[in-house]
C-alpha cells in the first residue's frame, strides 16, 4: 500500500526559512526525510534548522541557495547529490510579492527581480533537478504558486503573472520528465504566518469576507498537501494545479 512515510528520501525546499516553507519542511521532515533547508541567507537557514529542532524521524540541514541566480543553481543541485546521496523531492516555495500604488510605476528592475525569483529560478530548478532526478530512477517537484495567479488584483499583477507562469510550467514540466518524474502545482490562498501577523483587522476581514472556511488557513495545511504530493501515496497526481485557499476560488 502507498503510503506518506519519505524515509530515505531527500528533499530541497526553498525559501524555507519561514512561513509556508518552514512548515513544509517540517511536514516533510516528520515523514521521514532529509531536508534541505534553503534560502538566500544562510544564518536564516540555521536559525530555521535550530527552531524546527531534533525529531524522532528525518532531519533538516541549512543551505543558502538564491533561486533567483541562475548560475548557483546546478552546483547546489549537484552539491545536496554528492553530499547526501540524492534528491528525491523538491519545493519550489522561494518567492518574493512587491507591489506598487500602479502599474505604469513599477520599474524594469522590480519587474526582473520579481520574475527572477518566482519564475525563472524555479524554471532552472526544475530542469536540472528533474534532469537528475530521471536519470536517477524518479523523483517529485511540487511548485508553490498562488490564487493570485488566477485571480489577480491590480496590485499584484507582476507576482499573479510570474506565478501565472509557475502553474505553466508545471504542466510542461510534468511531461518534461515523465513518467518518472511528478511535477504538481499547489495555489495557497490566505495563510496565517509571520507575515499575516502584520495584517490589521480590516484587511484579514477582506480575505476572508465570503471565504466558505470563514478562517485564514493554518500553515501545516498545506505542507499536509506537499507531503503527500512527494510521497508514493500520490503517484498516479502528476500535472495537477491544486487551489488550497479556503474554497476562495469556489465563489469569486
Amino acid at each position: 500500500m502507498s503510503t506518506t512515510d519519505l524515509t530515505g528520501k531527500v528533499a530541497l525546499v526553498t525559501g524555507a526559512s519561514r512561513g509556508l516553507g518552514l512548515a513544509i519542511a517540517r511536514g516533510l521532515r516528520d515523514a521521514g526525510a532529509t531536508v534541505i533547508v534553503s534560502s538566500r541567507k544562510f544564518a536564516a537557514c540555521e536559525q530555521a534548522v535550530a527552531a524546527l529542532g531534533a525529531a524522532p524521524v528525518g532531519s533538516v540541514h541549512p543551505m543558502e541557495l538564491h533561486v533567483g541566480r541562475w548560475d548557483s543553481i546546478e552546483p547546489a543541485v549537484d552539491r545536496i547529490i554528492a553530499q547526501f546521496g540524492g534528491l528525491h523531492i523538491v519545493v519550489n516555495n522561494a518567492g518574493i510579492a512587491p507591489s506598487a500604488p500602479d502599474l505604469a510605476s513599477v520599474t524594469e528592475g522590480l519587474w526582473d527581480k520579481t520574475i527572477e525569483v518566482n519564475l525563472k529560478g524555479p524554471f532552472r530548478l526544475m530542469a536540472v533537478a528533474g534532469a537528475r532526478m530521471a536519470a536517477r530512477g524518479g523523483g517529485s517537484i511540487i511548485n508553490i504558486s498562488s490564487i493570485g495567479a488566477v485571480r489577480p488584483s491590480p496590485p499584484e499583477a507582476m507576482y499573479a503573472a510570474a506565478k501565472n507562469g509557475l502553474n505553466a510550467l508545471t504542466m510542461a514540466f510534468a511531461q518534461e520528465y515523465a513518467p518518472t518524474v511528478r511535477v504538481n502545482c499547489v495555489l495557497p490562498g490566505g495563510f496565517a504566518t509571520d507575515m499575516s501577523e502584520h495584517w490589521d483587522e480590516e484587511f484579514v476581514g477582506k480575505i476572508i469576507d465570503r471565504l466558505p472556511a470563514g478562517r485564514l488557513g493554518r500553515p501545516e495545511e498545506i505542507a499536509g498537501l506537499v507531503t503527500h504530493l512527494a510521497s508514493d501515496a500520490a503517484g498516479y497526481t502528476t500535472g495537477a494545479i491544486i487551489p488550497v485557499d479556503g474554497g476562495r476560488t469556489a465563489v469569486y
